[in-house]
């Protein structure tokens, strides 16, 4: 009896016995997760860039080109990411028996079959990283340091486009909610890296031309970068968006979270009626011009001279000259209540 309460107790012991840690970095997860050292490394607010954040920089972003271009492939199917497809077994894939593509393998396979553009000039930047990491790999490296930051904030401004148009939108359910967790710190991160900034805002000068006279700025990353449309703002650097009918899109640009402030005044819309219309916005087209007042909601704009305090509620209307020739500075509902019989 001794002998069976022993036994049962080992067994009870090795059950309660705390599993190892087990590693579960499936392949989107772990692209980020590298991006995420990327970042890490070449935070300027962490600490100044050495040129060991540099080179692990540079190994870590070499990998996560590879993973999440991979990643993208296994979306087509998994025999893409054997180095020969037509060899490629669903027992191998499985145990993780084959030798994988490279990166000028997985470009082609991208433009060709899964239809992604990826033009020359992008081309020769991985290439140039790639041959960079093989540097540092396996016999040193000596270069200029900002020279190879360069290099590297380039391809991470390529990944990231990458990431938010080819892949992240694929993901769905649990998988997608790990990958925007996973994402936090690589958006809030890659905002103090100068050669991230420096070249992705140089690349969005050609995107937002011809809409300069909608491009406010975001109150999340701080640059030029938020385009207001009536279905919805976006911000081409942090890509953050709001819906206009979100309130928060106004009360955020308000600065109402913001230990500066508010950035201006909000009051109803002469045209739609929505608590949408902002005082003093600056658009990149203009941005000598502080006293602009813009809808978010409907897109309204006027100058300070077109509108006038109405008389009753003091809401911003325009000014409207009466049959007599005098004007009137009572908005609708106002003059409504004034006159009953007065109709729009």
């Amino acid at each position: 009896m001794g002998e069976e309460r022993s036994h049962h107790a080992e067994n009870v012991r090795r059950f309660l016995k705390p599993e190892p840690p087990q590693l579960d970095f499936p392949p989107v997860r772990n692209g980020i997760d590298y991006l995420a050292s990327v970042v890490k490394h070449l935070d300027e607010n962490e600490s100044p860039v050495d040129d060991r954040d540099l080179k692990y920089a540079v190994l870590h972003l070499q990998a996560a080109v590879e993973v999440l271009f991979k990643a993208r492939l296994l979306r087509e199917h998994w025999s893409l990411v054997f180095e020969n497809p037509g060899e490629a077994t669903l027992e191998k894939f499985r145990e993780g028996n084959f030798n994988s593509c490279g990166t000028t393998a997985a470009v082609k396979r991208l433009r060709d079959i899964a239809a992604i553009p990826i033009d020359e000039k992008e081309l020769g930047w991985l290439k140039e990283l790639a041959a960079d990491r093989n540097a540092l790999q396996h016999y040193g490296l000596t270069h200029s340091a900002r020279a190879v930051e360069t290099r590297a904030g380039r391809v991470l401004d390529f990944l990231m486009r990458f990431l938010w148009d080819h892949l992240l939108p694929l993901l769905k359910g649990a998988e997608r909610t790990a990958a925007a967790n996973d994402m936090v710190p690589v958006v809030e991160g890659v905002n103090n890296i100068s050669s991230y900034v420096t070249r992705r805002l140089n690349r969005l000068r050609g995107e937002l031309k011809g809409l300069e006279n909608q491009t406010v700025q975001c109150p999340f990353c701080e640059h030029m970068t938020l385009v207001i449309t009536p279905a919805r703002g976006t911000c081409h650097f942090c890509s953050e968006s709001w819906h206009p009918a979100d309130e928060m899109l106004v009360f955020d640009y308000l600065g109402l979270f913001h230990d500066d402030g508010p950035r201006g005044d909000v009051s109803p819309c002469p045209q739609c009626d929505a608590m949408t219309l902002v005082a003093g916005v600056v658009f990149l087209g203009s941005p000598e011009v502080v006293d602009t007042l813009f809808c978010f909601g409907c897109m309204a704009r006027y100058t300070p001279d077109e509108l006038v305090l109405c008389a009753g509620c003091s809401r911003p209307w325009p000014l409207e000259a009466d049959i007599d020739g005098s004007t009137t500075n009572l908005c609708t509902d106002c003059r409504q209540q004034t006159d009953p019989e007065y109709t729009t």
